[in-house]
């Protein structure tokens, strides 16, 4: 895939990118609180707007059957706002609901104009009917001990109504320790794809579940348990990683990185089959089209990158693909290993010295013909290690979607 533009507008980070559902818009939501919808195809900014929200946008999302008139969108402030568009190309926007700390994702029923959740730092996950005037608490997330999280569905008529229906984790994160999910993607055929932060990415078959308490399943059972597929390469640290499936039958998997690359996988296998400079950072949100093979991708840098493929042929990985995966494990192995090391001032600040070199590498290295192997489209290779010159110079990309 190469690079076929890049849309400019935003003034800060863009935490949120999504298309419509006929696939000729896309809106997207940054620290600068606007939302911008763009015609992608054109590389030009139709509408922009002020979202209302009082800190850094999360997500936005059009709703479908209302010819991309109602955009919601949900923030750093918590709150859940309906943006409409009036007679005259005027957005207005409201509050329509609230969560009691950053609320980071919706979900829109299909084919509804009016019903969409909402779920947040607070645990709550919300429902909302746009003809309702409040919204209805759906779920509540909470630990199962001081580790370990579950769900709680709240049903009248249940009599297991503290238990979730089913939970899933991959078994050697099944004590605890500090990895968090921070995305999940369902596939055509009810395949889970769960993204843990400084961790890995995994599958789960629907039929994988641990069963409603994980806690009390026994170790024998565990050790009859199918090895996950797993995907790795990638860094999910600094900041909240989506991760989504790819191709007309979710033939691929992709990821953003911490090291500025888009990371696409071979669903079955897991075999890495692209490396993609997407962002001068970090790449968070990763959007593929409802409709055909394109990507929309953002993250730090305040631009937005359109992808579409560009060769007949399978293209081998850029050369430096290793080098890029190797550091990334090996700062993934550095901080796993902090607390059981103890390492003096000087190693210490060796170690700093050339994780900022490899930072600076990556950062300023304009992928060449020579970078890749030879014989392939070299519009492939369009644009894929261009940074922002307008970047903020002291912008920290710990500021964006923290986890």
């Amino acid at each position: 895939m190469s690079q076929y533009g890049k849309l400019r507008g935003h003034s800060g980070c863009v935490n949120t990118i999504s298309f419509n559902p006929a696939g000729d818009l896309l809106v997207s939501g940054s620290d600068d609180t606007d939302i911008i919808l763009w015609d992608w195809l054109a590389k030009t900014e139709k509408l922009t707007y002020p979202s209302g929200h009082q800190q850094n946008l999360f997500h936005a999302r059009v709703m479908p059957f209302t010819d991309d008139s109602t955009i919601v969108t949900v923030g750093a402030d918590g709150q859940v706002r309906v943006g409409q568009l009036k007679q005259g190309g005027e957005f207005i926007t409201k509050q329509i609901g609230e969560h009691h700390d950053r609320a980071y994702k919706m979900a829109l029923e299909p084919g509804s104009p009016h019903i969409l959740y909402s779920c947040g730092e607070d645990g709550l996950v919300q429902h909302f009917d746009l003809r309702s005037d409040s919204p209805t608490k759906l779920l509540t997330c909470y630990s199962f001990s001081n580790r370990r999280r579950r769900v709680k569905i709240n049903l009248e008529s249940s009599s297991n109504m503290n238990l979730p229906v089913d939970t899933f984790c991959p078994k050697h994160l099944l004590m605890g320790g500090e990895v968090r999910i921070t995305g999940i993607a369902y596939s055509y055929s009810s395949e889970l794809l769960v993204s843990y932060n400084d961790e890995l990415i995994y599958l789960f078959e629907n039929y994988m579940g641990l069963g409603p308490n994980p806690e009390s399943t026994q170790p024998e059972h565990l050790d009859k348990l199918e090895q996950l597929q797993s995907y790795s390469g990638h860094r999910n640290f600094r900041t909240v990683k989506g991760v989504s499936f790819f191709g007309p039958n979710n033939e691929y998997v992709l990821s953003g990185s911490d090291c500025g690359h888009v990371f696409i996988w071979r669903k079955k296998g897991g075999e890495v089959m692209r490396i993609m400079r997407g962002d001068k950072h970090i790449v968070n949100c990763i959007e593929p089209h409802p409709h055909f093979p394109f990507l929309a991708t953002s993250g730090i840098d305040n631009t937005i990158k359109i992808w579409t493929p560009s060769s007949s042929k399978v293209m081998q990985l850029p050369q430096y693909a290793n080098k890029v995966i190797a550091s990334n494990w090996r700062e993934r192995q550095f901080y796993a290993s902090r607390g059981e090391v103890t390492l003096s001032a000087d190693v210490m600040m060796r170690i700093l010295r050339l994780q900022s070199t490899q930072s600076e590498l990556y950062a300023n290295h304009e992928p060449s013909a020579a970078d890749f192997a030879t014989g392939g489209d070299e519009t492939f290779f369009i644009g894929l290690g261009d940074g922002d010159g307008n970047q903020r110079s002291n912008s920290d990309p710990r500021e964006c979607i923290v986890t």
